[in-house]
């Protein structure tokens, strides 16, 4: 009892908050509606991909699927502010860039398509896809991460994802919930991505968000899930420890350390194995400290099993490799979990990549025939 009259005050209290925060949100889209504030297009399509809501919707791994579909099409740059970074202006990723001077999602997308596409971060939107196309004038794609609330580039697709366990229409405008800004900006999509799916979907269920999404004719509808490959070690060249999920049972352990908005996913695959799992959550993009780095080690000694690992996500494994205060006597041990996005048919068994290049196609046309 006492707990639901808490939960009804700080609902009382944060909903003016929320309400504030809408009309300041509201207000900046309508002068981006309006004109007022100018948005730039560009005659190279870009692709955003963003959401609306904080925390993980898979902003990354579809970027990452997009890259890994269509690098062999196209000429392809990737442009993301590069959160949590030490640094400032436009970077352009390199062999000697770190989790500091890039952040750890662009240099994890580095790591697997420097050789295929241009990774970059800036602050400004605007600014680094003109830098990127000064420096490189045969790129035939620049896809934006997280910039769906970037206003100031307009761009030829939008792409918006929704994480299926925790749907927009059932959310409220941050402080209150999660919202970045009012569900009713859905409609500045092209394209909507309902992501991290449960295996096996009944069709009621595609059916009943289609219902409740409620989009536009315009607007194409897809759904995704994510598929957890084969351990892969975070330090390749120290012996790591031959092993993997499906060879250790319920007399083994495993540690798991993530520093991702929501771990939960990640938490119900390691414990649908027999083994001991213990779990260290710590926020996202975190920067792992001398003492947190302690911890884990001392957390890994106390864990019971005959053989034991440290598993975490690749996110967080681009971080641990740079850590200096990792000690070298567990790095073989340690170990990450790739995530693979999975398209799947939903109800109108769309072709969500295939839809994309139409899109794409349609907007260099178009480019054409006004040059």
């Amino acid at each position: 009892m006492r707990e639901e009259t808490a939960n009804k005050l700080l609902t009382s209290l944060l909903k003016p908050l929320s309400w504030l925060y809408g009309a300041v949100t509201g207000m900046r889209n309508w002068m981006f509606d309006r004109g007022i504030l100018s948005q730039e297009e560009f005659e190279v399509p870009v692709v955003s991909v963003g959401n609306i809501t904080v925390g993980g919707t898979g902003k990354t791994p579809h970027v990452e699927y997009i890259l890994g579909m269509m690098a062999m099409d196209y000429k392809i740059a990737v442009l993301s502010r590069g959160y949590k970074r030490k640094t400032k202006g436009f970077i352009l990723a390199n062999s000697h860039s770190t989790p500091d001077s890039i952040g750890d999602e662009p240099l994890q997308m580095y790591r697997k398509f420097g050789r295929y596409a241009r990774i970059a971060v800036c602050e400004s939107r605007k600014k680094g896809i003109k830098e990127l196309l000064r420096q490189f004038p045969d790129i035939q794609l620049v896809i934006l991460d997280d910039a769906f609330q970037h206003r100031y580039v307009k761009p030829k697709i939008s792409i918006l994802l929704m994480d299926f366990s925790r749907p927009i229409y059932e959310d409220h405008l941050l402080p209150l919930g999660r919202l970045r800004e009012n569900a009713a900006q859905v409609g500045r999509a092209d394209m909507v991505i309902v992501t991290k799916c449960p295996e096996e979907l009944p069709p009621l269920e595609y059916r009943l968000v289609t219902k409740k999404l409620d989009l536009m004719h315009f607007q194409k509808l897809y759904f995704s899930r994510f598929s957890y490959g084969p351990l892969a070690p975070v330090f390749p060249d120290d012996e790591p420890y031959n092993v993997s999920l499906s060879s250790l049972s319920e007399r083994d352990g495993v540690f798991l350390v993530t520093g991702i908005a929501n771990p939960r996913p990640l938490v119900r695959h390691l414990r649908s194995y027999p083994f001991k799992v213990k779990v260290s959550h710590f926020s996202d993009h975190h920067d792992f400290s001398r003492e947190d780095i302690q911890l884990m080690q001392e957390k890994f000694r106390t864990l019971t099993g005959e053989r034991k690992i440290i598993v975490t996500t690749e996110k967080d494994a681009v971080r641990l490799m740079y850590n200096p205060y990792f000690p070298s006597e567990l790095k073989k041990f340690i170990f990450y979990i790739p995530i693979n996005v999975r398209m799947e048919p939903g109800i109108d068994e769309g072709d969500f990549i295939g839809d994309l290049r139409k899109e794409i196609s349609s907007s260099e046309n178009q480019g054409s025939l006004t040059l």
